[in-house]
């Protein structure tokens, strides 16, 4: 059986992550591509979406360009402690620290990676095939994504290009149409989870008490779909933002696909109890990586950033 890292390889290398830009015109397709990768295998989407979303970040910012068969990551955690530091020398930026949760610390071949400079954090391009670059062992215990491999990285005075000025990464409109890519990720995972439970009545052995569990798994998928194709259009409508619409409309978006998800998590173990849990490992591991993979998002906190959006708002619906 194929390793992660190698199916990631040969979906880059196949062409397979060549996906329609953010706001260029095709953001729907670019997130149903995302979640059919996700539907098949959440940690596989997780890594693919962070490749896609780190190409479309250098294509914003005007970064390096990216050669042919590299897999990029998105190392932007920002935690109090450990951090990564960025100083300028004569020759260029190097990178000192640890930074955590580095998803495909061991199976990226480059990254884009958040660091403290002096007038602010910035974002810097790291090839991590050298020595500077280091995985840190025992870092990631989880049960769910444990093959994201999403351990932390030590750097000892890494060769780092700037990608935009400090401060850039955050504040231009890709920033929250990338946020975006990340649930229509939860979104195909939701699929990949509620898929047992419709074979399951497909193959006449539930009743109705588990035909009205696929019924309500229907619509919550249903609505976290037209969440993404809605939002896909506004922003290949305003892909600069001009209506600054971008940010609540991305933490809107994920606040209803993480409560659709989360729906059929507990719509499908309801209907089905834990025997497939027990004793199917494909869906106890789908179970598991989208239970972990949900916690990217930051929960009651995102819905109070999006509250505190709408304060000012005459018309918020």
């Amino acid at each position: 059986m194929k390793s992660m890292a190698d199916r990631l390889r040969a979906l880059v290398q196949s062409g397979g992550l060549n996906l329609p830009l953010p706001g260029a015109g095709d953001t729907r397709a670019r997130w149903h591509a995302l979640s059919e990768i996700s539907r098949s295998n959440a940690v596989l989407g997780r890594l693919a979406e962070a490749h896609c979303d780190a190409l479309a970040i250098l294509d914003e910012l005007g970064g390096p360009a990216s050669q042919p068969g590299r897999i990029w990551g998105v190392w932007a955690a920002e935690p109090p402690v450990p951090v990564v530091d960025a100083t300028e020398t004569s020759e260029g930026w190097v990178l000192n620290g640890v930074k955590p949760w580095c998803s495909g610390a061991s199976s990226c071949t480059d990254a884009l990676i958040t660091a403290r400079t002096p007038v602010g954090r910035a974002l810097f391009a790291v090839d991590l095939g050298k020595p500077w670059a280091k995985p840190l062992a025992n870092t990631w215990h989880a049960v769910g994504m444990a093959e994201s491999d999403s351990g932390a990285v030590e750097f000892t005075d890494a060769d780092a290009t700037l990608v935009g000025s400090p401060g850039a990464y955050i504040d231009r409109p890709g920033f929250w149409h990338g946020a975006i890519g990340v649930a229509a990720c939860w979104f195909g995972g939701a699929c990949g989870v509620a898929d047992i439970l419709h074979r399951h009545v497909r193959a006449g052995r539930g009743d109705e008490h588990t035909a009205a569990h696929l019924g309500a798994v229907a619509a919550l998928l249903h609505t976290a779909r037209a969440s993404l194709d809605t939002a896909a259009d506004a922003i290949d409508a305003d892909p600069a933002d001009r209506l600054g619409t971008s940010r609540i409309r991305a933490r809107s978006v994920r606040a209803v696909v993480e409560m659709s998800a989360t729906g059929v998590l507990d719509r499908v173990g309801r209907a089905l109890g834990a025997a497939p849990l027990c004793s199917d490992p494909a869906h106890a591991q789908r179970v598991a990586d989208l239970t972990v993979y949900l916690r990217q998002s930051h929960a009651e906190r995102d819905l109070a950033e999006l509250g505190h959006d709408l304060e000012g708002s005459e018309h918020p619906w």
